[in-house]
């Protein structure tokens, strides 16, 4: 029994020593890249686009492309294809991956730096969403596909291609620096040869499970091989934040009698070629902080003398893939899933990219087609000379577009597919955007010039009021003006209504620099706190998640409006959390979130409490997953493949010869181990006999 027992201890001593030993070669063989972000693949009802690596992941000599005349080396004179690329972001253009696509054969992938920007840069299409927004065949042919209009000229289409290769971003100088540092020591080019082996190679994993398009990966996801079976991919989507200022019954959908709505809308989402490092600080965050702000700004006037048309502040998410938020809000109008419905819409004023001015000007666009209704054309006209009249004492101008001009892409666009609804997108350009970065990782916080003095903490950054603030803040308090305005408020409280600077700076910088900062943890509910990160959210939709959470960016503009629109009680937490048993509180009317208040000074405790606000969330997931109608031609069909694992190392790889010799040698030994193991298998009696002692043995 103690043999036995003697037998397995040794067993496992020698499998843990068996592991530990392999793990201590692993890490001597690879240098592993933990701080990288890859490009995936997305796929729609027609094609997909992206990038993946094989199944096994892909390896390749790494070469640093220091210029574009360099692409010669690995695209045809280099001796050990293929190569993994590394360029900084400077190149990373559409001629330079357009050549290396067409080159596949040689390339193995390519890993781009994130460095200094390009002067201008837009992955992008030129016309966005152009499929799916108002402006078709049958609507008006001649404003479709921006035949008039380019509004995105700088869109190379980047973010569209689809590439056999993997695609990954650093985000680590100093794994950039050991990458470097790997190639000049063993694969600098000297007098236009390689240097000699060893060579410091790469191996990329990202191999993605769907193929081919939204219909065949949906198809095939539902196909269920066992008790667990795998998502091949995912739809996009996510929640939208909604919040009227009169809540209603949020079990009551459908029409509301002598209701009359005005809808305040703004998008949530952005995104880059690398999805992760989606910035949007013009395309989205801008428009959403203004709202916020505007939100804000009426608070107090809405309560002490309410309009007589109701206020829906709407921000959408997964607006970039083709309208997603927005349009699932127009279908559930239409199908009575919503607490209103499309007849209860009076007019929407949607804020869109208002932080790159060219001048003192912003810009007032409007739909032509649906203006030729002059019931429309009056109440477009009478929300302009509201916008305008709200400038008064302020540094700029809202000037209105031609009659000629479609609207820009916009989320209004989904709500004319259904009806002739007047409406206004505020814009800071009149034709082509002036942002020189849309939908790429440059769209940040430098972008808008949001810099501070370089003696200043964190903290102090957190309440510093940026000049993109000032003006934010502006345009905030005309925007909040004209809404109340527009729903038909006393106009002795306008001048009363006025943006907080110190508010829209903190949001910016939250948003753009550290959302891990104290007003973003005192707004926050304790268990979200994780959310909380030391860098900017993830502006990507992401992907609909069965759990029903939403994203770190839904979260915060949720608390975040909750907080600057709802009010503080006196509930306990016990109170907040089942406010139902109590008098005068309903869920069904509002929504309570228990948040962490503030440090107070000379304190360790936070002052928590619960806030009652009319803040809700809906979802915002395309209307062709609920319809099962994967190649729908009227609603966004994107999904996002699923992947097993994500990895990048890099180790130093011996010549073919070497390679060979040492497969060689090894065959060698183990032939030589089953010549051994047989001769002493068959000579076992000879060489392991025991001479056994006779029985009548005396001692």
């Amino acid at each position: 029994m103690v043999l036995e027992s003697s037998k397995w201890v040794m067993f496992i001593v020698c499998w843990l020593f068996k592991n530990v030993s392999c793990n201590s070669v692993a890490q001597k063989i690879y240098v592993e890249l933990n701080n990288t972000v890859p490009c995936v693949r997305l796929l729609n009802a027609t094609h997909q686009i992206g990038c993946q690596s094989s199944i096994s992941g892909d390896t390749g000599v790494i070469h640093v492309l220091e210029s574009e005349a360099d692409l010669e080396w690995p695209l045809s004179k280099g001796p050990n294809p293929p190569y993994m690329v590394l360029l900084e972001s400077s190149l990373f253009t559409k001629s330079i991956m357009m050549k290396m696509k067409n080159a596949s054969s040689r390339v193995a992938g390519v890993v781009v730096v994130p460095k200094t920007s390009l002067p201008e840069f837009s992955p992008h299409t030129t016309c966005p969403n152009e499929n799916t927004g108002v402006y078709t065949e049958t609507y008006d042919h001649n404003l479709a596909h921006c035949n008039t209009t380019v509004w995105n000229p700088r869109g190379n289409g980047l973010s569209y291609e689809e590439f056999d290769f993997p695609v990954f971003s650093l985000k680590e100088d100093n794994e950039t620096e050991i990458i470097k540092q790997c190639y000049f020591d063993h694969n600098r080019v000297v007098n236009g040869s390689g240097l000699q082996y060893p060579l410091c190679a790469m191996q990329l994993f990202s191999h993605m499970y769907a193929v081919t398009d939204t219909a065949t990966c949906m198809r095939r996801s539902s196909i269920d091989f066992s008790s667990f079976p795998v998502k091949v991919c995912e739809p996009l989507g996510g929640y939208n934040v909604l919040a009227f200022i009169r809540p209603y019954n949020s079990t009551a959908f459908g029409h509301k009698e002598n209701e009359s709505v005005v809808i305040a809308a703004a998008r949530l989402d952005s995104r880059a070629f690398f999805l992760e490092d989606s910035a949007g600080a013009e395309g989205s965050v801008s428009g959403f902080v203004t709202l916020l702000a505007a939100a804000q700004a009426l608070r107090e006037a809405t309560q002490e003398a309410p309009p007589t048309r109701n206020i829906l502040f709407a921000f959408f998410n997964g607006e970039v893939f083709d309208y997603i938020g927005s349009s699932r809000m127009v279908y559930d109008m239409k199908n009575n899933k919503f607490v209103i419905d499309l007849d209860n819409v009076h007019s929407i004023l949607e804020i869109g990219q208002v932080a790159v001015r060219s001048g003192t000007n912003l810009f007032l666009h409007s739909d032509p087609v649906s203006r030729r209704n002059n019931t429309v054309h009056d109440e477009v006209t009478n929300l302009v000379k509201n916008l305008q009249s709200s400038t008064a004492g302020l540094n700029f101008s809202f000037v209105e577009t031609g009659f000629s001009q479609p609207l820009p892409p916009s989320s209004f666009q989904r709500f004319l597919r259904a009806r002739a609804i007047p409406g206004i997108v505020l814009a800071d350009h009149q034709t082509a955007f002036n942002n020189r970065y849309y939908e790429s990782f440059y769209d940040n916080a430098a972008h808008l010039n949001l810099t501070y003095p370089s003696n200043l903490s964190p903290e102090e950054q957190l309440e510093f009021v940026t000049d993109t603030a000032k003006s934010l803040t502006e345009v905030a308090t005309a925007v909040a003006r004209a809404l109340f305005k527009q729903a038909g408020g006393n106009n002795s409280q306008v001048n009363n209504i006025n943006a907080d600077p110190k508010t829209v700076t903190q949001m910016l910088y939250g948003f753009l620099v550290r959302s891990n900062n104290s007003w973003f943890q005192a707004v926050m509910a304790p268990e979200l706190k994780d959310v909380l990160q030391p860098n900017p959210p993830w502006y990507y939709v992401g992907v609909a998640k069965l759990s029903h959470q939403a994203n770190a960016l839904t979260y915060l503009v949720q608390y975040l409006l909750a907080n600057l629109t709802g009010t503080a009680t006196n509930l306990t937490q016990s109170q907040c959390k089942k406010p139902d048993e109590l008098p005068n509180e309903s869920t069904y009317m509002y929504s309570y979130f228990w948040v962490q208040g503030v440090v107070p000074p000379n304190s360790t405790q936070r002052e928590s409490f619960c806030i009652r606000t009319a803040v809700r969330l809906a979802k915002a997931v395309s209307p062709a997953f609920v319809l099962g109608d994967y190649v729908s031609k009227e609603y966004s069909t994107w999904t996002e493949s699923q992947w097993k694992f994500i990895k990048a190392r890099i180790f130093l790889v011996a010549s073919r010869d070497l390679e060979m010799l040492t497969l060689g040698v090894g065959v060698a030994v183990l032939f030589t181990s089953l010549l051994v193991t047989y001769f002493v298998s068959t000579k076992a009696d000879v060489l392991f006999s025991v001479v056994r002692e006779p029985n009548n043995a005396a001692y």
